[in-house]
């Protein structure tokens, strides 16, 4: 099943987590770049993915969108990871996982782009506000190593990344609490292959002549 696996992603993008996530999963991937002037809006790409967004995944007859969606369905598609706790144990695993897709996500983008609820406009956003989130995010990864089950999963790969990208470029305050998680998970050599992979196919275009 897994030379079926076929990963949609650009270097520049949200795909590096899937990038993780595909190295943390120790199998064989296809790999299509996508162009953001062009094939990402193409037709045959829209064909799986009609946002014309990325990352997406086919593994098989399957096509799985959203960071955190393939994040949970690699983890169970490949259980050889062990990347997913035990049923039982769950609870913690999924509520981080989508508290990064949902509150984080759109806090994050909600501030950057120039929008901050007002006190009575809180109740009405599943985030409440960005120090809301932070705060329950920073309470999520103090006096632990990682998100769920006292081991690392995919909610690490995904939810953490959140909290490198965002402290990264400033829209994250560099809280003890996260800089001594993110070094602590973003250490992992699936992590590092990951980054090195993808900052090779960033030096590698910016290398080739642009057009005059």
């Amino acid at each position: 099943m897994a030379k079926d696996l076929t990963f949609y992603t650009n270097p520049m993008s949200r795909g590096r987590i899937v990038r993780w996530m595909l190295e943390e999963i120790g199998v064989p991937y296809e790999t299509v770049i996508l162009d953001y002037a062009t094939s990402l809006k193409g037709a045959d790409y829209l064909a799986i993915n009609p946002m014309g967004k990325i990352p997406a995944i086919r593994h098989g007859d399957t096509v799985v969108t959203e960071g955190a969606a393939i994040c949970a369905y690699l983890a169970d598609a490949f259980p050889q990871a062990d990347l997913a706790p035990p049923l039982a144990d769950r609870g913690d695993y999924y509520r981080w996982l989508f508290f990064g897709a949902g509150c984080v996500e759109a806090a994050v983008t909600a501030r950057s782009l120039g929008f901050e609820p007002k006190p009575e406009q809180k109740r009405m956003a599943g985030f409440g506000d960005l120090t809301d989130t932070l705060n329950a995010l920073e309470m999520a990864v103090t006096g632990r190593d990682y998100l769920a089950g006292g081991k690392f999963s995919a909610a690490d790969v995904y939810t953490g990344s959140q909290i490198g990208w965002g402290m990264q470029f400033g829209s994250i305050d560099k809280r003890p609490a996260f800089t001594a998680y993110w070094d602590r998970v973003s250490s992992r050599p699936a992590a590092i292959r990951a980054r090195e992979i993808d900052d090779g196919l960033i030096a590698q275009a910016q290398a080739q002549p642009q057009p005059a």
